[in-house]
């Protein structure tokens, strides 16, 4: 799978004007997810979360007890502000998939792994959006975001690597046709989904106030 990188505050693994900005279409979006690593992290890391909880993924067909923080994500400790090592933020982190294309190729797929100070907030401006806010922005002006060509860039006054979004232009005929054929395409699926080793599934599931662990399902 072709991925987007964001290491070290630019951009890689995509044709880009400048490393520090890209111009794509966004196919498609996972839902809101979270993952804990007990290890080091990065966000372009190919290691597994030791836990997470993801509403795209596959009811668990098995699972490790020893890898379970917390029988409901909103009791776990790995939940609580100052549980993140340095005493900064939490240990579990929110993060969303996205499926996106370079604007002069809309045919080759590229996931983007968005973390969550970029996913949440207002942003300093508005032409300088957290990816809820850019959500926002677009359904007040009814436009789907397969329909416009998204600016990505990083934020140059934040500490650590923060993304924004913000639109660049409207797409032509003939690239709506393009992106209309590309929405349900296999790549662009696969992008959004959060693929894990099949022995280690998600041991929770969705319910009403959050998450849910499904239960010893090894016997």
């Amino acid at each position: 799978m072709n991925r987007v990188s964001i290491r070290g505050g630019v951009f890689s693994g995509i044709p880009t004007d400048t490393d520090t900005q890209i111009k794509v279409v966004i196919l498609g979006a996972a839902n809101v997810a979270r993952s804990y690593y007990a290890d080091e992290f990065s966000v372009d890391s190919i290691q597994l979360p030791t836990c997470w909880s993801v509403d795209t993924q596959r009811p668990a067909t098995e699972v490790l007890e020893s890898r379970k923080q917390s029988a409901r994500c909103i009791d776990c400790t790995q939940n609580i502000r100052g549980s993140a090592k340095g005493g900064i933020g939490r240990a579990c982190r929110y993060f969303q998939l996205l499926a996106v294309a370079e604007e002069h190729d809309l045919r080759t797929v590229y996931r983007l792994q968005v973390p969550s100070a970029s996913i949440f907030g207002k942003g300093s401006s508005d032409n300088k959006m957290s990816l809820e806010g850019y959500a926002k922005f677009l359904t007040k002006h009814g436009t789907p975001s397969q329909a416009v060509v998204t600016r990505i860039f990083f934020d140059d006054i934040s500490a650590m690597p923060k993304i924004c979004f913000d639109a660049d232009r409207a797409l032509g005929e003939e690239e709506l046709i393009e992106v209309r054929e590309m929405v349900n395409h296999p790549d662009t699926l696969e992008a959004i989904t959060f693929n894990v080793d099949p022995r280690n599934l998600s041991p929770f599931s969705v319910v009403e106030n959050g998450f849910v662990f499904n239960g010893d399902q090894n016997g």
